[in-house]
C-alpha cells in the first residue's frame, strides 16, 4: 500500500506553541480485507477501546455536508511536545470505518508522519488532524496512533451521516453506507456526465469572480476555493446542460483569468492553474490613476459578454461572493447591453447573509435585466438553486421557440 506523508516543521520552529499536521490525504485499502499491518494493530482496533501508552487526546468530527454535496468527518489529535522530544521519531496512524450492518464495506486508512528531532524541554502540543468522507449512515470507527516504541494512543467511535427529512431529495455523491479518502485536490477532472439526449442540451455562460468573503483579504481560503468550485461543479453535473461558456475573474484584480468557449465540459484542471496567477492584497498603479476602475472593469465585462451575439446561450449566470463597490455599474452601461433574450441569473455565494443583507453591485445589474439572485450560504442553498434555475432555463427556451414570453 502507498504511505503518504506530513512531515512536523523544523524543531527550531516549535516554540511553545501548537502547530497543525494535516492529514486529510490518507491511503486506503478498497476492499473489506485489513491491509499488512504491525502485529498488534489489528488487536488494538478489535478491542476498540481506549489506551493512553502514548499521551494523546483524539476527538471525532461529526459528518458534515460540504458544498461539494458529501459528507466530511474525521478526527483530530493533540499530543503533547514533550512525548516526542528526541532524534526522531515516526508516527503511524492506522484506523478503519466500519458501515453499520454491512461489514464488505469497511474501509483500511493509514497514514505515516516522520517527527523531525525535538528538544527535551520543548513546551506546548502538536495538533494532527485527518479526514474521510462517507455516505448517508451509521459508522464505527476504530483509531490508533503508535510511536517507535510501540507506544500506542486508541479509541473508537461512532458516526452518523444524515439529510434532515426536508433535503431528501438532494443528491449526493456518495452511496449510502460508503467509505471514501477525501479529496484534498479540489480542481480535479470531473467525471463525464451522461448528458440529455432527447432534445438539444441547454447551452449556458457562467461569469464567476473567485474572490474571498472578505473584499481585501490577501488569500483566496480554501473554504471559499471549494464553494466556489462546488458552483461550478454541480452546474457541470446537471445533465440538461451540454455547452458551456465560461469566464473566471477575479474582481480586486480586476482581471479575467481564465475563459472556455462552447466547451462540451469545464476544464477545472486549467481553473486552478489560472487561479495560481492571482495577487490578491497588491493595487496595479494603472487601475489607481482611474476612478472607480472596479466599477468600470465590471462595466466593460457585462458589455461584453452580455452584449448582442451571433449564438446567444441559453442563460447567462453569474456566480461568486458579494461585489461591493464604492459606485454601481451606471444604468447607461447596463442599457448600452441591450435588450437580454435569454434568463440571468445570480448565484451569490455568502456565508453570512444576515451581515451584509443588502444587494451588491452584481446583483444590482441582474436586477436591470429582470433576473433572479440565489443566496448560497448552505449546501442545501446551492443544490435547492441550480435545480431550480435549470428548470426555469429550460423553460425559457421553450418559451422563446414557441414565440411566447414568459415571466422571470
Amino acid at each position: 500500500m502507498q504511505m503518504l506523508r506530513s512531515n512536523l516543521p523544523a524543531a527550531g520552529t516549535l516554540g511553545c506553541l501548537l502547530f497543525t499536521i494535516s492529514l486529510s490525504g490518507q491511503s486506503f485499502l478498497a476492499g473489506g480485507k485489513a491491509p499488512r499491518m504491525f502485529g498488534t494493530d489489528m488487536a488494538v482496533l478489535e478491542a476498540g477501546e481506549p489506551r493512553q501508552d502514548l499521551p494523546c487526546k483524539v476527538e471525532d468530527t461529526k459528518a458534515l455536508l460540504g458544498f461539494d454535496l458529501r459528507f466530511h468527518s474525521g478526527f483530530e489529535v493533540t499530543v503533547p511536545m514533550r512525548e516526542l522530544a528526541g532524534d526522531g521519531n515516526l508516527l503511524t496512524i492506522v484506523f478503519r470505518v466500519r458501515p453499520e450492518g454491512q461489514p464488505e464495506g469497511e474501509r483500511y486508512f493509514i497514514q505515516r508522519v516522520n517527527v523531525p528531532p525535538i528538544e527535551e524541554d520543548s513546551k506546548g502540543d502538536a495538533f494532527l488532524s485527518g479526514g474521510f468522507d462517507v455516505g448517508e449512515g451509521k459508522y464505527t470507527v476504530e483509531w490508533l496512533m503508535r510511536d517507535r516504541a510501540e507506544r500506542v494512543c486508541s479509541n473508537s467511535w461512532k458516526l452518523e451521516a444524515s439529510l434532515p427529512p426536508k433535503d431528501k431529495q438532494i443528491e449526493l455523491l456518495e452511496q449510502p453506507l460508503s467509505v471514501s479518502p477525501s479529496h484534498p485536490e479540489q480542481f480535479q477532472e470531473e467525471a463525464p456526465v451522461a448528458r440529455a439526449g432527447a432534445e438539444t442540451p441547454l447551452n449556458v455562460k457562467v461569469l464567476i469572480n473567485f474572490a474571498p468573503q472578505r473584499t481585501r483579504s490577501a488569500t483566496l481560503q480554501p473554504v471559499d476555493t471549494s464553494a466556489l468550485v462546488s458552483i461550478l461543479r454541480t452546474i457541470s453535473r446537471d445533465p440538461r446542460i451540454g455547452k458551456f461558456s465560461l469566464v473566471v475573474f477575479n474582481m480586486n484584480d480586476q482581471k479575467v483569468l481564465h475563459r472556455q468557449d462552447n466547451a462540451d465540459r469545464i476544464d477545472f484542471p486549467k481553473i486552478g492553474e489560472a487561479l495560481k496567477e492571482l495577487k490578491l492584497g497588491t493595487v496595479d498603479l494603472k487601475n489607481l490613476a482611474v476612478k472607480n476602475s472596479e466599477t468600470e472593469f465590471l462595466s466593460e465585462l457585462l458589455q461584453k459578454e452580455a452584449g448582442a451575439s451571433s449564438e446567444p446561450p441559453d442563460a447567462l449566470i453569474f456566480a461568486g461572493p458579494k461585489v461591493l463597490l464604492e459606485q454601481n455599474v451606471p444604468q447607461e452601461a447596463l442599457r448600452s447591453v441591450g435588450p437580454v433574450d435569454y434568463p440571468v441569473f445570480y448565484l451569490n455565494y455568502n456565508l453570512y447573509p444576515q451581515q451584509i443583507p443588502w444587494r451588491d453591485s452584481i446583483g444590482h445589474a441582474v436586477k436591470h435585466f429582470r433576473g433572479i439572485e440565489y443566496t448560497i450560504s448552505r449546501p442545501r442553498d446551492l443544490w435547492f438553486a441550480v435545480s431550480e434555475m435549470v428548470q426555469k432555463i429550460g423553460l425559457a427556451r421553450q418559451a422563446r421557440r414557441a414565440g411566447v414570453s414568459t415571466p422571470r
